[in-house]
């Protein structure tokens, strides 16, 4: 008995972008169409989402309604590409970032930080990420993974910054 091979995944265009509110908002407003490294470009949307915020006294409001928000279009989005955490699925990305970047030291330095370790976590998924990512389905199991690794990077610059 022989086994199909396994299609591959569906590329998202523009049109796909456009078609529904939730791909352009789970698509990070066009940075998952990335043909190369669509998490990273994700990521760098979430820089002018904080620099908008970083002020407002709702900020961790915001970053609530974001995380929310994606667990509602990626669990669309990811549905309609028939694909459950496809890679240009980036919300996922930008929504978590932002949790991390208020902990990063005030400097372009401490941003880069900030921005090298949630994506070493995200892309490493050490325990229990990847544990979660494996079993948590739809739109909540693309967000979770993301929202972990945040976690894991807030660790480090919290003891980063208590160390300087």
């Amino acid at each position: 008995m022989t086994t199909s091979p396994e299609p591959p995944d569906p590329k998202p265009d523009g049109a796909f972008l456009i078609a529904h509110p939730a791909h352009f908002l789970a698509l990070g407003f066009g940075a998952g169409l990335s043909p190369r490294a669509p998490g990273t470009v994700g990521t760098l949307v979430g820089f002018p989402l904080f620099w908008l915020l970083a002020e407002s006294p709702f900020y961790w409001a915001w970053v609530a309604l974001f995380l929310g928000i994606g667990v509602w279009a990626c669990g669309i989005a990811g549905r309609n590409l028939g694909v459950h955490d496809h890679g240009g699925l980036v919300w996922d990305e930008v929504a978590a970032f932002l949790m991390v970047l208020p902990f990063a030291p005030p400097s372009l330095a401490g941003s880069a930080v900030a921005f090298v370790l949630f994506r070493l976590f995200d892309i490493w998924k050490p325990f229990p990420i990847a544990w979660f990512d494996a079993r948590v389905p739809g739109g909540l199991g693309v967000m979770l993974d993301d929202v972990l690794a945040a976690g894991y990077a807030i660790l480090c610059l919290m003891g980063l910054n208590a160390w300087m």
